[in-house]
């Protein structure tokens, strides 16, 4: 965090700094993420700065640095509790210093994105905000939708018996190839890099991501239809440091609130446009969207994920399967 001091005459600077309170001061954030220009918490970020700066009169301003131009999502995260960086957008990352934040993206766990703000915006999120400003030192303001997962492929599957020992990639995540093993495919970890060339040449034969990254990677050259299995959905926060929050009065933590409300509700708007200009433009270009039995998903997919999650979170993890 930086203080910038304004400079007139000496008379007039020395009368400033005795009648004017400490939160008077300019302040410079700085907040870093891993996202591109274009991708909607980029433009999230940067209305949050200019709602920010509106509602403190120019007095502090936000200095957005994307695409890990200030290091990586876990790079930012040690910077802001060393006090280095003072903002960035994480999510279930945050379970390396608070477990209840793996709550964030669990497979299955919310039926729908009704579903998952209900639970995001509750009482189970505000016991994952308070973990995670205790024990991470870093407190989330607002939060983000993620589109959710799903599996494309070159046939349509719409229950888990259509799987059938289908070779898709997964990230390298446990939880991930227990739950698709459990579904009943033949899942097995490789870089994202290589995907579009596997599926080319026919050593997997689907994966799984959201629509975005789908069409940013042109799966629709390779994969025919998109099975709307929305295995995944998650959202990720808009985090301040919390040395960096207990420095702002009262009036600016106001003020950081009511920003970051305003641009949590630009970013789903952003969101909810991008996922219809995604879809659009695969069918526009050869995929079909398939409608799946989300209910024989989530309940072929549930004793995989129990088995994968720790002890503290299980059992809301129980109860959100039971919701």
């Amino acid at each position: 965090m930086t203080f910038n001091w304004k400079k007139p005459a000496l008379a007039v600077a020395i009368a400033a700094l005795t009648a004017m309170p400490a939160f008077a001061q300019d302040l410079t954030l700085k907040l870093g993420h891993l996202a591109n220009e274009d991708n909607p918490w980029h433009l999230a970020s940067v209305k949050f700065g200019e709602e920010l700066s509106a509602l403190t009169d120019g007095r502090i301003v936000v200095e957005v640095f994307p695409n890990e131009s200030l290091g990586k999502e876990i790079d930012l995260i040690n910077g802001m509790q060393l006090g280095t960086v003072d903002m960035t957008i994480t999510g279930e990352s945050l379970q390396n210093w608070a477990p209840m934040a793996a709550l964030l993206a669990v497979p299955y766990a919310y039926k729908s994105i009704e579903h998952m703000d209900e639970v995001a915006s509750g009482e189970i999120g505000d016991q994952i905000e308070a973990q995670i400003v205790e024990k991470a030192q870093i407190r989330p303001v607002a939060y983000f939708a993620r589109g959710p997962r799903n599996l494309t492929s070159n046939r349509p599957i719409t229950t888990p018996a259509d799987l059938n020992g289908l070779k898709m990639r997964v990230p390298n995540v446990p939880l991930f190839i227990d739950v698709w093993s459990a579904l009943g495919a033949a899942p097995g970890p490789m870089a994202f890099s290589e995907v579009f060339t596997s599926l080319q040449n026919g050593t997997i034969e689907a994966q799984e991501n959201p629509l975005a990254l789908i069409r940013s990677a042109s799966f629709n050259e390779v994969q025919s239809h998109v099975n709307l299995t929305e295995h995944v959905r998650s959202w990720i926060y808009l985090t301040i440091a919390e040395s960096t929050w207990q420095k702002l009065s009262a009036e600016d933590q106001a003020a950081v609130m009511e920003a970051a409300a305003r641009a949590q509700a630009y970013e789903r708007e952003l969101f909810e446009a991008s996922l219809a200009d995604d879809r659009a433009y695969l069918e526009a270009n050869g995929m079909t969207f398939v409608e799946v039995d989300g209910p024989a998903f989530a309940a072929a997919a549930k004793d995989a994920v129990l088995s994968n999650v720790s002890d503290e979170i299980r059992p809301t993890v129980e109860g959100l399967f039971a919701d």
